[in-house]
Parts: structure tokens; sequence; C-alpha cells
């Protein structure tokens, strides 16, 4: 699974680590990210976010 960069503000969602703080299990692919999933630093949705 590859790795996404949140271009605004650089925070990198690993696919391994998940984000567990806000209900996305280790081992979630970016591309199945809940709709309403924001980056937990900037708040910005998951359009701003490129390939790694």
């Amino acid at each position: 699974m590859e790795s996404y960069v949140c271009g605004p503000c650089g925070y990198v969602y690993d696919p391994a680590v998940g984000d567990p703080e806000h209900g996305v299990a280790p081992g979630t692919p970016f591309e199945a990210l809940p709709d309403g999933w924001v980056c937990p630093i900037c708040g910005l949705g998951k359009e701003v976010f490129e390939k790694q």
C-alpha cells in the first residue's frame, strides 16, 4: 500500500498505521478512507493529498 501526503501541511497518511485517533484502523488503504475523513493536522479533505 502506498502512502499519501497532504500538500498544504505535509502530513503523511501511512496505510500501515491508519489514523486510529479518528477511527481509521491500521491496514486501511487511502482509497478506502471514509468520505468525511480529513487531514488530522490541517483539517483539509482527501482531495489535497497526493501519492508519495
